[in-house]
């Protein structure tokens, strides 16, 4: 996503912004920027339910945010993963209102996700003539084991034009739920309860 772009509002947490906001759900909010240090991943287009004719590798940070207001203040952040779009394109004007197939995979701390959806076009000319702004929903296809599914969703910039001064990248929030066996709401507060206590001994 452009580094003009604000994002939207998360919780700090550990790595992805993660918040654990049940037993058995987590979130994450991260971005990504097209990086020509890390390409697409070729093996996971080939993947793709459809025919790919755009892709996109680029790199996941951890934005940082004003707690007071939830502004970004650092769309860079820190360094977590990588990140490969698959894209079906089929018209190259980018109309307001088209759907775009594409299929993405996510390498992030908690492991490798995998979502399959669609990018809807908001606009082809805001701020500048030719940078197109998009909405994205997907349902997770592949997740780390511990995980059964969910779903990811993002405020997009695609610069098909290369214009100066905006990037190609997102504002992803990551929706997702582990296992039922894998935690139990009881366990994880005893957890914290006994970190906090052990942690207020030193």
């Amino acid at each position: 996503m452009s580094r003009k772009l604000g994002g939207a509002v998360g919780m700090l947490g550990v790595l992805l912004l993660s918040a654990q906001v049940g037993a058995n759900e987590v979130v994450m909010q991260f971005r990504t920027q097209e990086d020509p240090a890390t390409p697409a991943d070729p093996a996971v287009c080939a993947a793709a339910p459809f025919e790919v004719n755009v892709k996109l590798g680029g790199s996941v940070y951890v934005p940082e945010h004003n707690p007071k207001d939830g502004k970004v203040v650092d769309g860079g952040g820190r360094r977590v993963g990588s990140a490969t779009a698959c894209v079906q394109v089929t018209d190259s004007a980018f109309p307001a209102g088209q759907q775009l197939n594409v299929y993405m995979r996510y390498n992030l701390p908690e492991g490798r996700f995998t979502a399959r959806g669609t990018c809807t076009l908001v606009s082809n000319d805001v701020p500048a003539a030719g940078l197109v702004l998009a909405g994205c929903a997907m349902r997770l296809v592949d997740v780390p084991k511990g995980f059964v599914g969910g779903s990811v969703s993002s405020t997009s910039v695609f610069n098909p034009r290369k214009l100066p001064g905006y990037a190609t990248g997102s504002y992803y929030t990551l929706y997702a739920y582990r296992d039922g066996r894998q935690r139990d709401a009881s366990k994880v507060t005893e957890a914290h309860a006994a970190e906090a206590a052990a942690k207020a001994k030193k």
